[in-house]
């Protein structure tokens, strides 16, 4: 079954308190399971990572046999192409990671979304930061 993955990260403050949203849908749109979760004090870049693991996870565990990963982080975007090479130590271990929970599910594709497609993972990321007290 094929998945998507919406996912962003939220850091208010770079760094800052950080939290992460993603929502898992089936083709025809429907969400079939979301992550909301504030993460500590971390990177935008770091949540972003974070987020997307997560919203990997959350479509392995629904039975995903192929997943279609969409971000509005052109960093991660690139650097899962190949495009960008992941010269930040703390995200190198998170793009392994990430690597790995992808390849582990099967086929996938990774693709960029303006944040105005991405609006469902923002709206749990800082649900999220709302309630754990993130401020804005």
């Amino acid at each position: 079954m094929r998945l998507t993955v919406y996912a962003d990260g939220a850091s208010r403050g770079n760094p800052g308190p950080a939290a992460i949203g993603a929502s898992v849908q089936n083709g025809a749109g429907d969400e079939l399971a979301s992550v909301s979760e504030t993460i500590g004090r971390t990177t935008n870049n770091v949540a972003e990572y974070k987020a997307a693991i997560a919203g990997v996870h959350a479509a392995h565990d629904l039975g995903a046999t192929s997943i279609e990963l969409r971000l509005d982080s052109e960093l991660v975007v690139r650097q899962l192409a190949g495009r960008y090479r992941v010269k930040n130590a703390a995200l190198k271990p998170l793009f392994g990671a990430l690597v790995e929970a992808l390849e582990a599910v099967g086929p996938y594709t990774v693709g960029h979304v303006p944040r105005a497609r991405n609006k469902r993972a923002d709206a749990l990321a800082n649900e999220a930061l709302d309630r754990g007290r993130g401020g804005r």
